[in-house]
């Protein structure tokens, strides 16, 4: 029988703390997996849907964009929190239009985001009419039907929002700007925005392409690994298999980060024998960075790596591919020798003799990788912090080559594939034009809008439709208390979901929220089973098939929403043949093989056991498509974070019983946090200089260039080994302390890493 989720929300009460774990993974993780799996899903179908996750015939987690071996797979090819993935889309719990009819909007937004998700998958195509208090069911035809007339009654395309998560597929995202673009506005952001912007704006500038260099196969082949600034046991945990298989063949692995986080310090293999009883030590050296202080130690090795080179010349700097490749040479290391070390360690919190053995295993190492996330995107000088990152790789000649190059690890499934399908606001014209030619519509060329620059177009009323392609936008962007102001003034919200969350209880005027099909669902088009594709962080593309019987015949998959929509809007003699496309997934992948760089014969080569890999040409053939036609070294001013006084520098992160927006449970044990969220970690001569203790209530005041105070309250004290001067906190809860207008340089990403806070004794 379908059931909802559980009737109680949280409660900070019962939050109890406990030491941080020193190994990830192991036994706990697989008991944790398969009891969450089966209070989902039962036995019968955990163990039908988690053999398929990530195998050859199955399904695509739909959790992170860490990629499958290149050979042999496991059975059981996941992680506990992709099974945490799988569970919460692959669930029996049902919301159905009874359970609207029993709750009202206002009683649904006082709720968690976590007890909304845990009541289970969205059933019926629902509406929430101005002066409604409940949604109410409405047929498919009518909501195509008042979508159409809203856009159509715009007073111009750019007054309308279309965001889309990392979790579509290539074939939606492919028909979803196609359908954008044909009504007439270029307004695509996307979770991209939020996270790995800083890193395309970043390698599309120095190597020419905004994608990782490296394949899985590489991490075998390196002798030296840079993590910086990412959580791997969490965010991404099938990452520790590659980097243990990493340090099996010999490399040296250095982590980079503010936190000890767990799965870099230790690692159980639960798929090896050895796993059960112990654990690799992952990183070999850990480098307690201060945040923001990324840059100074990237800009420092670069100096240091100068003065090896003139200590043994011709052993440190790969003067062959700087000369053959590279520009701007001459002028990086000019800067870089004038940095001043005084500077780098109160930027970075580290000893000089960290710098020194550091600069040492890259100047020694022939095969060298950097890895990265949020930790260096989500800072103001992110986008200069992997610029200088990449400089010290240009230097030693490290893209192009075996075992070595650039490694942004994305987080969402298909984040990648978004982009590379056309999901982004600032499209070369190149590919407008093929997408022109192929279809016989005329593409603006005018850029839309971003994340940030929707918020603000929909908080100033110069866009009055939103609509969410996945995801949870509420809870995802910055600045709360706006973000959610800005959709309550639109005239019209559509979310396009499997699951209940915060976006749909903050609504414009009108409110729809149209079911779909999950990444476990299977797929059928007039009887004929469908697949889609998705491209993981290393740029392979390969199909991924449902096979689970929805929970409802009312959910409809992404594909066939977009496309019926798009004939509410335009009719069925637009150029464009959406019916087509709806009934025969081949046929969209057949188009994007026509407009899409790369992807020439898709169709083909994506039935190739284990998919494909798109062109990247610095990794392929040493060939830079810059505006010098070579890999340009970068040059910035040192940037850095002194933290006033009496204040903190906040960043906000996941737990380990999350992924983004998504709240699995209560429990992020590798930091020993139990039965809540609302914590703030702080090194304890922080928290005793402040004149607090450890486990008293604080509020969290975040400070900004506007003078507005952003508070969140209640938070409990949790005396942590954090750098002095820096705090940690789970989001979303402390999204609005990052003000909207608080970006990145270059990116306009929000700075979710460097937030300034103080601390005051809780008011609530």
């Amino acid at each position: 029988m379908h059931r909802n989720g559980p009737a109680q929300d949280i409660d900070e009460s019962r939050l109890t703390v406990t030491p941080p774990k020193e190994q990830a993974a192991g036994v706990t993780a697989v008991a944790v997996a398969l009891k969450r799996s089966m209070e989902e899903m039962g036995v019968l179908r955990t163990a039908r849907t988690l053999s398929r996750v990530n195998q050859v015939h199955g399904f695509d987690c739909p959790g992170c964009a860490w990629p499958e071996p290149s050979g042999h797979r496991r059975p059981a090819e996941f992680c506990e929190n992709g099974a945490k993935a799988v569970a919460e889309e692959a669930t029996l719990r049902t919301v159905t239009p009874e359970f609207f009819a029993t709750h009202s909007v206002a009683d649904l937004a006082d709720k968690s985001g976590y007890w909304l998700g845990q009541q289970g998958r969205l059933t019926h195509p629902m509406v929430l009419r101005p002066g409604d208090t409940h949604y109410s069911p409405i047929a498919w035809d009518d909501a195509y039907r008042l979508i159409a007339d809203q856009l159509r009654a715009l007073a111009t395309p750019d007054e309308a929002v279309f965001y889309t998560s990392g979790r579509t597929s290539n074939e939606t995202a492919f028909l979803y700007q196609l359908l954008i673009r044909s009504f007439g506005t270029n307004n695509l952001p996307d979770c991209s925005n939020m996270c790995h912007e800083s890193s395309g704006t970043a390698l599309s500038s120095s190597i020419g392409i905004g994608k990782g260099s490296v394949t899985i196969d590489d991490f075998q082949a390196a002798d030296l690994i840079i993590v910086a600034g990412q959580n791997p046991g969490t965010n991404h945990p099938r990452m520790l298999s590659a980097l243990a298989g990493a340090k099996a063949e010999g490399a040296r692995i250095i982590a980079v980060n503010p936190l000890p986080e767990t799965g870099l310090l230790g690692f159980r293999d639960p798929q090896t024998v050895k796993g059960f009883t112990s654990g690799v030590p992952i990183a070999d050296d850990f480098l307690q960075i201060r945040l923001g202080g990324d840059m100074a130690l990237f800009q420092a090795l670069g100096r240091l790596l100068f003065e090896a080179e003139d200590r043994a010349p011709g052993t440190v700097v790969d003067r062959e591919f700087v000369d053959a490749h590279c520009a701007g040479f001459a002028e990086y290391e000019k800067s870089v020798r004038s940095v001043d070390f005084a500077t780098v360690l109160a930027a970075t919190g580290l000893t000089r003799a960290e710098l020194d053995h550091t600069a040492e295993l890259f100047a020694r190492s022939k095969k060298i990788i950097i890895c990265w996330a949020m930790g260096l995107t989500q800072q103001a000088h992110g986008v200069a912090t992997i610029e200088e990152a990449t400089n010290l790789l240009l230097l030693r000649g490290m893209i192009g080559k075996p075992g070595a190059g650039v490694c942004p690890v994305r987080g969402h499934s298909n984040v990648q594939g978004d982009r590379t399908m056309g999901i982004w606001e600032k499209m070369p014209d190149a590919f407008l034009d093929a997408l022109d030619a192929e279809f016989g519509i005329t593409s603006p060329r005018e850029h839309g809008f971003d994340t940030v620059e929707a918020i603000r177009a929909m908080r100033d009323g110069r866009a009055k439709v939103f609509v969410g392609m996945g995801g949870n936008f509420v809870s995802a962007t910055p600045d709360t208390t706006v973000t959610e102001a800005a959709l309550r003034g639109c005239d019209l919200t559509v979310q396009i979901s499997t699951k209940l969350n915060r976006s749909h209880v903050v609504h414009g005027g009108t409110a729809l929220i149209l079911p779909t099909l999950g990444r476990t669902d299977e797929d059928l088009r007039e009887g004929v089973k469908q697949q889609v594709s998705v491209e993981d962080s290393m740029s392979m593309v390969h199909l991924s098939t449902g096979r689970l019987k929805p929970v409802s015949d009312q959910l409809r998959s992404e594909v066939a929403i977009v496309c019926e929509l798009a004939l509410a809007l335009f009719g069925a003699d637009h150029s464009v043949p959406w019916a087509r496309f709806a009934r025969d997934y081949d046929a969209i992948r057949d188009a994007i093989s026509r407009v899409v760089p790369g992807c020439a014969d898709y169709n083909v080569k994506v039935r190739q056991r284990g998919g494909f890999q798109l062109p990247h040409p610095p990794r392929d053939r040493r060939e830079f498509h810059t505006a010098t036609g070579k890999a340009n070294f970068a040059i910035n001013d040192l940037t850095w974070l002194p933290v006033p006084a009496d204040r903190l520098i906040l960043q906000t992160l996941r737990s380990h019983d999350q992924y983004n927006t998504t709240i699995y449970g209560l429990d992020d044990r590798y930091r020993g946090v139990h039965g809540g969220r609302k914590v703030v970690l702080v090194h304890p001569d922080d928290i005793a200089a402040f004149g607090f203790t450890d486990g008293d209530l604080v509020d969290v005041v975040s400070e900004w260039t506007d003078g507005i105070e952003r508070r969140v309250e209640g938070f409990r004290l949790v005396s942590y080994p954090t750098p002095r001067g820096n705090a940690a906190a789970y989001y979303p809860e402390t999204n609005p302390l990052v003000p909207l207008g608080h970006v990145a340089a270059r990116s306009n990403t929000p700075v979710s890493k460097a937030v300034t806070v103080r601390l005051e004794p809780s008011r609530s």
